[in-house]
């Protein structure tokens, strides 16, 4: 297939093109650069089935091929980076969302979005089911994440709806590994970037909030086979082993081989205090669940930090 990736050069996005390439599509990749780098794919550099182009996807695009499939993955995912930018999250979500599935409408190309567990915001409902509608705050500090979101979903339904467009939406939940910014604020490269230069592991709260690590590359996989479905409705993608942010500082101080000490600092606003995904439809739909082992993911992901480092 001829595939469009906005969100290209990000963690997610970047991982998705090198496994859509491997399978032998040929893929059309956006991306402003406002959060992504072109280092993350410049091992596909000189692949004749790859195309980068800095585009920001609030603004209509237009590609002079044939389209089967458009992937829209742009967005501001996380909280240092849409609390920095909330204006430019909410255009992503809403113009970006907009022009990326009128985009496939043209073509008559299949589209995805990616949405978010955030969708759920502090959720009264646990595990989280697709059928959940969520507690969200829609003027709190992270809304412009969580709302840009929720109306990417509803415009997506929108085009389905009217215009037939062949549609799919995955929720996402907690996702880490390689390419991932080291310096953005979520939990992951937070503790691996405190680890890597010795100094105490920073936990809001008392640590009891929860949530559920799923690999990269177990993503992907999930997102290759939603593409390929025909589920019109959200469908959760995550690790369903839920744990404490505390178990998890623990996780990060044994594959660093340093018992560092833990930092208590006061919870954000908002902050959600369970967080777990139901994936009762994605392995009965797409026969998926995850399958990297968090030890094996976490060492992956500390490993190339580390090389990161020392470069």
């Amino acid at each position: 297939m001829q595939i469009i990736v906005s969100g290209a050069a990000g963690f997610i996005g970047s991982h998705l093109v090198e496994r859509l390439l491997a399978e032998g599509h040929s893929v059309i990749g956006l991306d402003n650069l406002i959060t992504g780098s072109t280092r993350n794919l410049v091992h596909l550099e000189g692949n004749p089935r790859f195309r980068f182009i800095v585009h920001d996807v609030t603004q209509p695009f237009e590609s002079g091929a044939e389209i089967d499939a458009v992937l829209h993955l742009a967005s501001l995912a996380s909280p240092k980076d849409y609390l920095a930018h909330p204006i430019e999250t909410l255009e992503v979500g809403s113009a970006g969302t907009r022009n990326m599935v009128e985009l496939a409408r043209r073509h008559g190309a299949r589209f995805l979005l990616a949405s978010t567990s955030e969708c759920y915001g502090d959720p009264l409902v646990h595990p989280q089911t697709e059928e959940y509608w969520g507690n969200v705050n829609p003027v709190g500090m992270r809304s412009c994440y969580d709302e840009s979101k929720r109306y990417a979903e509803a415009i997506t339904m929108a085009y389905h709806r009217v215009h037939g467009v062949r549609t799919n939406i995955v929720r996402i939940f907690n996702t880490y590994g390689p390419r991932m910014q080291l310096h953005d604020g979520r939990v992951v490269p937070a503790f691996i970037d405190q680890a890597l230069r010795g100094v105490p592991l920073t936990v809001y709260g008392d640590g009891s909030q929860t949530r559920s690590f799923c690999y990269v590359s177990d993503l992907v996989e999930g997102l290759c086979r939603l593409m390929l479905s025909d589920e019109r409705f959200p469908v959760n993608l995550g690790n369903p082993a839920e744990m404490t942010i505390l178990q998890f500082a623990q996780a990060v101080q044994k594959v660093a081989g340093s018992n560092l000490p833990i930092r208590h600092e006061v919870l954000p606003e908002d902050d959600p205090k369970r967080r777990r995904p139901d994936i009762t439809k994605a392995k009965r739909i797409l026969g998926w669940e995850p399958r990297v082992p968090l030890e094996e993911g976490l060492r992956k992901t500390w490993e190339y930090f580390r090389d990161l480092q020392s470069e």
